[in-house]
């Protein structure tokens, strides 16, 4: 019974995206007949140690032992949930359950075909739990006309898109088995052994360069924002050196929240550290403080910038012109991401879009996932000469 359980709570951690294979099992066994089931501490001590390997896991871990071994309503908490409350001032916030582990916690969906009739006398239970095969359809929507349900799926697609910029080529070579031949190298091995002569060879090493993003959560981007905020995590989980940074009507810095491993921790943090979304728009101010006090840290190496924002903003007394002629000498690459461009007659009229347009080297779509997908096609590409 003990294995059982200890199988069926492995497969709650791995379904929450744990990596908990069959020797974190026999681990965990192990460790629970070292300790004993005396006490609790001890038991969660036992498992936390052999289940998981890295302390940002760790919560998620105490909100799967706390659910699976001490609530055994869990289920029925969940369809209570799904109701309307009436709450008074004496009641307590529960703490939010992490969505990976409601969705692991969840019944799988079992096929209407393969189900057995109910007979008569049996309890009918719903099923709360959501299946979705028709990735390929969300592939070209958009993500404005969106149901709930498809974008919570898109946001889970879009932190698997490949990375959007090619590798830089360096000036300083790496070892390789092939290649040019390193005189240097092929001296100092000598220098050690000098009855041999093994040729040593280096080729060109490179590397992908630092992103940094500049994403628009006024009011007209709040649908792409929310899903370009989970592709930018997806990139950063991926590649370290991505810094992020949303601007409304103020600047924010959002780097160090989206480095979290945990997607649902770290875009809750993320919003909370943003003040002004869904506000109005100040393009030309954001991108001055920007120029002002993070171009000279974040832009230098070659790196990269990826703007993300529709433009709808006024250029009044050339504000927006003199900021995006700044930014264009700090960066080596501008993209600009634009939903708007998803309109086949689409035509620059905005003042913010004449201003900007002149300073960019790529103006691409972002209002879909296949559009996501054919930014890292497109960027790998040589890029237009610069204006």
């Amino acid at each position: 019974m003990l294995a059982d359980n200890v199988v069926h709570f492995a497969r709650v951690l791995r379904n929450a995206g744990l990596a908990v294979g069959p020797d974190r099992v026999l681990a965990a066994l192990e460790a629970i007949e070292a300790v004993g089931l005396a006490r609790r501490d001890d038991v969660h001590a036992a498992l936390s140690a052999v289940m998981i390997d890295r302390h940002e896991q760790q919560a998620l871990f105490d909100d799967a032992f706390a659910a699976f071994w001490r609530d055994p309503k869990l289920l029925e908490r969940f369809m209570a949930e799904l109701l309307p409350k009436i709450t008074g001032r004496g009641d307590r916030a529960n703490k939010p359950r992490s969505h990976r582990l409601a969705d692991a916690l969840a019944p799988t969906a079992v096929p209407a075909a393969a189900r057995p009739p109910p007979r008569p006398d049996e309890q009918i239970e719903f099923e709360t739990s959501f299946a979705f095969s028709d990735r390929e359809r969300l592939q070209r929507a958009d993500f404005e006309s969106m149901t709930a349900a498809e974008f919570e799926l898109a946001k889970k697609l879009a932190e698997e898109v490949p990375l959007p910029f090619a590798p830089v080529r360096r000036r300083r070579h790496a070892a390789s088995a092939r290649g040019r031949i390193d005189l240097r190298a092929t001296m100092l091995a000598m220098a050690r052994q000098p009855e041999t002569l093994v040729p040593r060879f280096s080729r060109p090493r490179s590397e992908l360069p630092t992103i940094v993003v500049l994403l628009d959560v006024s009011g007209s981007m709040d649908r792409y924002a929310r899903l370009m905020l989970h592709y930018v995590h997806g990139l950063t989980r991926r590649y370290l050196k991505v810094h992020t940074l949303t601007f409304g009507t103020r600047l924010t810095n959002i780097t160090r929240a989206l480095r979290h491993r945990d997607p649902d921790l770290a875009l809750e943090l993320a919003s909370a550290q943003v003040q002004d979304w869904k506000g109005g728009t100040r393009i030309a101010s954001c991108l001055d403080d920007f120029n002002r006090h993070w171009a000279r840290r974040l832009l230098g190496a070659n790196a990269a910038l990826l703007l993300v924002s529709d433009g709808l903003d006024r250029d009044e007394h050339g504000e927006l012109t003199r900021a995006a002629q700044q930014l264009r000498l700090f960066a080596r690459q501008i993209v600009w991401l634009n939903p708007l461009l998803r309109f086949d007659r689409f035509e620059p009229r905005a003042g913010g879009v004449k201003a900007l347009l002149p300073y960019v080297d790529r103006f691409l779509p972002v209002h879909n996932l296949a559009s996501l997908a054919d930014l890292a096609t497109a960027l790998q590409s040589a890029p237009a000469p610069r204006r």
